[in-house]
């Protein structure tokens, strides 16, 4: 599509504006855009990098579990390629697979704040492929649960547990054996 504006170059930027119900579609060119004041840019772009560094906040002082202050962990250097936190920070990536571990004391409460609270990735599975893997893994977590129902001698709310995981186990095996045929 090309330009409203300038119509020589494509229309990058769509906006939609919507008033009293009347809706008013502009398609534009970047250029067309900052002269028409549609947006305005800073001197540079603004890069993933700056995102991430932003959203992290890797320069508010902060002090660890241990006591460590900011500065502290910033002269760590990881033992397999010698990257320093201020350069992992500069960069916006890690040297090697050891630099997690040596920087993990930083890096954790980075994820815990990005992905709401949760530091290990567990994945996705589609319903329709992995409904055994669903099972197995409701089957784990009342097998946790049963676990934990025994040490507390709640025996009473333990059967019904152990009831449900047998249940289980046979829906697990009737699909693998539907699976099979």
């Amino acid at each position: 599509m090309k330009c409203q504006e300038c119509h020589k170059r494509e229309a990058t930027l769509h906006f939609t504006q919507v008033i009293h119900g009347n809706k008013l579609e502009v398609h534009v060119c970047e250029v067309c855009a900052k002269k028409k004041g549609y947006m305005t840019y800073p001197e540079e772009a603004y890069t993933l990098h700056d995102l991430l560094t932003g959203l992290f906040n890797v320069d508010s002082p902060q002090v660890n579990s241990q006591g460590a202050s900011l500065s502290q962990i910033q002269r760590v250097r990881c033992p397999k390629c010698d990257l320093s936190f201020s350069e992992f920070k500069r960069i916006g990536k890690f040297g090697c697979a050891t630099c997690y571990q040596t920087f993990s004391e930083r890096i954790d409460p980075i994820l815990r704040r990005v992905h709401s609270g949760n530091t290990k990735h567990i994945g996705k599975i589609p319903k329709r492929k992995g409904s055994n893997l669903h099972l197995k893994k409701q089957v784990e977590a009342y097998r946790s649960e049963l676990h934990s129902l025994i040490e507390n001698e709640a025996f009473e709310k333990a059967a019904i547990v152990r009831d449900k995981i047998k249940e289980l186990e046979s829906k697990i095996q009737d699909k693998e054996a539907g699976d099979q045929t």
